[in-house]
């Protein structure tokens, strides 16, 4: 198909996500807010607000305008952060193709409703099961825009769809697998930010490799049961989308959530750790994930300790004290 593709949100991720495709030969349209983004892209080939130091194809056109970019598209790929895909998507009611492809990218839960993206998406833009697909995996937007190897997993209802996806990005340095468990891949790409938060407050405190695998470890345990609860595959959390996310946000340096939690252990107030322009999804999800664990019976130690200390002001040694002196029990029996 020749019909443009169009990337709704122009962050780090959705503008490396825009230079996979124009890459690829395709035409994008790269929707954004910030009028000196649209300015920058159109005029200067780049993103230096959000993604700098990465050229992009003059096949990418960005635009202010959300129906025009939507217009006659074969897909759109949502990459918006999670608490504001809703209000981003009713202003694109009714402009996006009936037979479009809708891409999730998007790494969140919604924290007022506990819904996943393509929960979201479905309410605001009606039943989209048969044309809908999650992109998720370890990708630092830096290194993709750098075209380093990058491995994905592309996750549909109907394998049509997942292999569509596939045919849109996969290409020399960007690998795209696909599969079926959309809620596995949706829980695995959100979880796992709480996850780093926790990796990056033991890597302020000072702590090493010891501490850093054990949260690893535990917290994939964790993603692994209440994505079971929600109703993903077990088998999707040891894949891209859950092991392989997980490792790379709580140890790769690029990580934002991973950061926030470094600098708390390091002492900093959360109100001034996010006082910048970029989205660390792990902040906001952490009180919808807490929700989720009750709403479904299911122990996450690690997601306490996340929330007290950003809900609460928890100090963070004790946080990490109190997950080591919990009571004593065996891994086998989980």
């Amino acid at each position: 198909m020749n019909r443009p593709v169009a990337v709704v949100g122009a962050g780090s991720w959705g503008t490396a996500l825009a230079r996979v495709l124009g890459t690829n030969g395709l035409e994008v349209r790269l929707w954004a807010r910030e009028a000196e983004v649209v300015d920058a892209v159109n005029n200067r080939h780049e993103n230096p607000d959000f993604l700098p130091g990465a050229t992009l194809p003059e096949s990418i056109t960005a635009t202010s305008d959300l129906a025009a970019a939507l217009d006659g598209v074969q897909a759109a790929v949502s990459v918006v952060p999670s608490q504001f895909a809703r209000s981003v998507w009713v202003e694109g009611i009714g402009a996006l193709p009936a037979d479009a492809v809708l891409i999730s990218a998007t790494k969140g839960i919604e924290v007022l409703t506990l819904l996943r993206m393509d929960q979201v998406l479905e309410e605001v833009l009606g039943d989209i099961r048969n044309r809908f697909a999650v992109l998720s995996g370890p990708s630092f937007a830096a290194e993709v825009a750098h075209e380093q190897p990058t491995l994905v997993v592309a996750a549909a209802h109907e394998p049509r769809v997942a292999e569509t996806v596939q045919e849109l990005f996969q290409n020399g340095y960007f690998r795209v697998y696909t599969q079926s468990d959309v809620v596995g891949v949706e829980l695995g790409g959100a979880l796992k930010n709480v996850m780093a938060i926790a990796a990056g407050v033991a890597a302020g405190l000072g702590y090493g490799h010891n501490t850093r695998a054990a949260l690893i470890t535990r917290g994939l345990a964790e993603m692994a049961r209440l994505g079971v609860a929600m109703g993903g595959r077990k088998d999707t959390f040891s894949g891209l989308a859950g092991m392989g996310d997980l490792v790379l946000t709580c140890t790769g340096d690029l990580s934002r959530n991973r950061t926030v939690g470094f600098r708390l252990g390091q002492g900093e107030t959360l109100e001034a750790i996010l006082g910048g322009r970029t989205v660390a999804e792990g902040v906001r999800t952490v009180q919808a994930v807490r929700e989720l664990s009750i709403r479904h019976g299911v122990e996450m130690p690690i997601v306490e300790e996340v929330h007290a200390m950003l809900e609460h002001g928890r100090a963070p040694a004790e946080a990490l004290q109190r997950l080591m002196t919990r009571e004593p029990k065996s891994e086998e029996m989980e």
